[in-house]
């Protein structure tokens, strides 16, 4: 039985790993930055090793990280469908609905 206390855990979740999600988005773009501006300078070879290094890694975090909200995203549907047909309704409900919306806007824009 789907109730309003897991409703508002599996929205959090989403809410979070989106957070999460634009936190490394934002990190890839400073730290392509740094790269870019360390090959212009004509940086150590080194260094610019160890900066493409980091790059590398902030990248491989993106698709783990939209694997995981696509998860989410998959059981708050299937909860927010549970709460909807035993008819309950309220702010959490609502909440739950926007924050849909939004990582559905966002899977959508990052695929075409």
């Amino acid at each position: 039985m789907a109730t309003v206390r897991s409703l508002k855990i599996k929205t959090g979740t989403c809410k979070r790993i989106l957070k999460e999600l634009h936190s490394y988005e934002k990190e890839v773009e400073k730290e392509a930055a740094k790269t870019s501006d360390m090959k212009e300078r004509g940086a150590d070879p080194y260094d610019l090793k160890q900066q493409e290094n980091v790059l590398a890694e902030s990248r491989m975090m993106i698709p783990d990280c939209r694997k995981r909200l696509e998860a989410a995203l998959s059981d708050l549907h299937a909860i927010l469908a549970e709460m909807k047909e035993s008819d309950q309704q309220g702010v959490e409900v609502k909440e739950a609905e926007s924050t849909v919306a939004e990582v559905e806007a966002l899977i959508q824009t990052n695929e075409a």
